[in-house]
């Protein structure tokens, strides 16, 4: 599919992400970025997990200096906006409605139309965004492996708004089983950074993990956590210093058991749809262990992978900029009634 624009004027647009912990705000020049600043919330961290509560809160004191922030690095003023793009959903609702009652107030002061941002989508056209005139792009259709905290599908990318959900988790995400784990073995959250590091040093076949029988595409991550907490419960019967001691090991079976789930059905589905390009998205395409498996997968299958820039697969509002540059060139936009919705599918 060919996404070029008659648009002949420099169009930018004002992304902003508050579905959780992370305010971001970001300017792009089409799918050009010019900036994208990013406000991380550490309080979170003594709690092992987020507090909605504390997030909302943080969001507000954190919101209006970093769209400040993104305005001035873009070297943009915010009379030159043609847009204004915020995540309307998923995510917790008191974050959300942070960022959705900015937007719709920035908007309404200068006069601009607003774009409602689906997370997920986002996520995907990630490998969208230009920073530098090397970078390339997936062609369309393609098959994304999105992975995250809260999501773990198989989508079949037939344009930047037609999305299909091929497969995805019954139960929790790979991100999830990642941070469960990390916890239990007394690892800080976020627990999947910490995983993908301790596992760089360790044995990835030093224990055996269970892996799932799902039919189709479609995923399923409980049953792993549960074999791991086992693990952990009867060794420690044995040796109270186990998960210490045997740490490094723990983290690379788990790594490597998660990345085999979640390739195995990609690549059931990748030669199904016989698709040329694929694309990996969401917080959990950063761990360095899934980037070297799908990368090793497109070299042995002859297709072309596409993987975003670290700094793209968090939450960001870069990725919110573009996906709501491909609605603006479709005059796709929402009204100032539109609410936020916590769960909604791609």
């Amino acid at each position: 599919m060919d996404i070029s624009t008659s648009v002949s004027n420099p169009v930018y647009i004002l992304g902003i992400e508050s579905s959780c912990d992370d305010t971001s705000a970001a300017i792009c020049c089409e799918t050009h970025l010019l900036s994208n600043v990013v406000a991380s919330q550490k309080v979170h961290e003594q709690y092992g997990g987020v507090v909605p509560e504390l997030a909302s809160r943080a969001h507000q004191q954190n919101i209006i200096p970093v769209v400040h922030q993104a305005l001035k690095q873009a070297g943009i003023d915010k009379k030159q906006l043609a847009a204004v793009a915020f995540t309307r959903g998923p995510g917790l609702m008191g974050s959300l409605l942070v960022g959705t009652s900015f937007a719709k107030g920035f908007a309404q002061a200068l006069g601009l139309p607003l774009i409602d941002v689906n997370h997920l989508q986002a996520h995907i056209l990630a490998n969208f965004i230009d920073n530098d005139d090397s970078v390339q792009h997936p062609e369309f259709p393609f098959l994304c492996l999105l992975v995250s905290g809260g999501n773990s599908q198989i989508v079949l990318v037939r344009t930047p708004n037609d999305m299909e959900i091929v497969g995805q988790t019954i139960d929790d995400a790979a991100g999830e089983a990642f941070d469960k784990c990390a916890k239990v073995m007394g690892l800080p959250y976020p627990g999947g950074p910490h995983i993908d590091r301790l596992a760089n040093e360790g044995n990835a076949d030093a224990f055996r993990l269970s892996k799932p029988r799902i039919e189709g595409y479609d995923y399923s991550f409980s049953g792993l956590k549960t074999s791991f907490l086992y693990l952990l419960r009867d060794e420690l019967k044995l040796n109270p210093a186990f998960a210490e001691e045997r740490r490094a090991d723990l983290c690379a079976s788990l790594q490597q058991t998660i990345v085999e789930i979640l390739m195995d059905k990609f690549r059931k589905a990748a030669d199904y749809f016989k698709v040329k390009d694929i694309a990996l998205a969401g917080g959990v395409s950063a761990n360095s262990g899934l980037r070297k498996a799908f990368t090793a997968y497109a070299e042995q299958s002859g297709k072309r992978a596409f993987i975003p820039k670290l700094a793209y697969t968090m939450d960001n509002a870069a990725m919110i900029t573009v996906a709501g540059w491909f609605k603006f060139v479709q005059n796709d936009f929402c009204t100032l009634s539109a609410p936020p919705f916590a769960r909604v599918e791609i």
